[in-house]
């Protein structure tokens, strides 16, 4: 994960732990790792991980089971809403790049249609 100076470090971990979860890498039911393991990984402070944790909590993307540990969510609803908004915000931001430069919506999709095909061509993450 790259940090954005422009975005609080706690936000980016909650979009980033919503990617793990929206995309199957933390599969649902699925043991999350600690906050320290994850302030690790993230090169984060433990307090900011925590504050990110508890925004996940918050959202309904996970479960807090006293002395166990915390979990994904099995309300599979719930990580296909966040799916659908994540989904959105980066089609809000990409639709707002490609009219800045003057680009058509058919003239997008061509491009998408081109570059994923080239990737997917390349071995990219393309499904």
């Amino acid at each position: 994960m790259r940090i954005d100076d422009s975005r609080p470090i706690w936000a980016q971990l909650v979009d980033e732990v919503r990617r793990l979860i929206t995309s199957g890498e933390w599969p649902p039911g699925g043991k999350i790792p600690s906050v320290r393991e994850l302030a690790l990984e993230f090169g984060a402070n433990p307090n900011t991980v925590q504050k990110a944790l508890v925004e996940i909590d918050r959202l309904g993307l996970t479960m807090t089971e006293r002395t166990v540990g915390r979990f994904v969510t099995t309300d599979r609803e719930a990580v296909a809403a966040a799916r659908s908004a994540l989904a959105e915000t980066s089609a809000d931001g990409f639709i707002d790049a490609m009219a800045g430069i003057g680009l058509e919506p058919s003239e997008v999709i061509s491009l998408l249609e081109q570059r994923w095909a080239q990737r997917a061509a390349h071995g990219k993450d393309v499904p």
